[in-house]
C-alpha cells in the first residue's frame, strides 16, 4: 500500500477531570508503585470467573461488586493496538510508540497502555510483551509508574 493511500485522521483526546481514588484503584495504584499489575475477581452475567485489569469497584458486566484483588502478569498479550508516529506533548514516551490494549496474564480484560516496539513492524496482535517500569525511586503511584510495555525478549 503506497503511503499516499492510508487514511488519515489527526484528532486529540483527552479527559482533563479529577476523580478520587477509593480503595479499589487506591490498591491498584498502589501495587504500580509497588512493581505489581492488580485485577479483582469477578464473574460475568452467566457465573463465569473473570478477572477485571484495571479493576473497578463494580463489574462492568454485572454492576455487582468485584472480589478480592490479585496479582496478574506482568506478562501479557496485545489484543489490538494503533501506532503514534509523532508523540504529543504529556503521552508517555518522546518518540514513536504503539497504543495498545494489553491483557496481562490471569486477566480477562485488557488494560489501555503504551508499548515500545520501535516501529509498526515489530508490532501485532498476538505478541507478547512485559512492562518496562520507573525505577523503583522514581514511582509515585500512579499509571505512568509502568513507564511502558516493550516486546518480551527486547532487551
Amino acid at each position: 500500500m503506497a503511503e499516499s493511500d492510508v487514511l488519515r485522521a489527526p484528532h486529540v483526546l483527552e479527559y482533563p477531570y479529577l476523580r478520587s481514588l477509593g480503595p479499589v484503584l487506591g490498591a491498584f495504584f498502589t501495587g504500580l508503585r509497588d512493581g505489581r499489575i492488580l485485577g479483582a475477581r469477578s464473574a460475568d452475567a452467566d457465573g463465569t470467573p473473570t478477572v477485571v485489569v484495571p479493576p473497578t469497584e463494580y463489574d462492568p458486566a454485572t454492576g455487582r461488586d468485584v472480589g478480592e484483588l490479585i496479582e496478574v502478569g506482568p506478562g501479557g498479550v496485545v489484543t489490538t493496538w494503533a501506532w503514534v508516529s509523532e508523540p504529543l506533548e504529556g503521552q508517555p514516551l518522546d518518540r514513536p510508540f504503539a497504543w495498545a490494549l494489553v491483557r496481562p496474564d490471569g486477566a480477562t480484560t485488557a488494560m489501555l497502555h503504551a508499548v515500545d516496539a520501535g516501529s509498526p513492524e515489530a508490532m501485532a496482535s498476538g505478541m507478547r510483551v512485559v512492562p518496562r517500569w520507573r525505577p523503583a525511586e522514581a514511582r509515585t503511584g500512579t499509571l505512568l509508574d509502568l513507564a511502558c510495555f516493550v516486546p518480551e525478549g527486547a532487551g
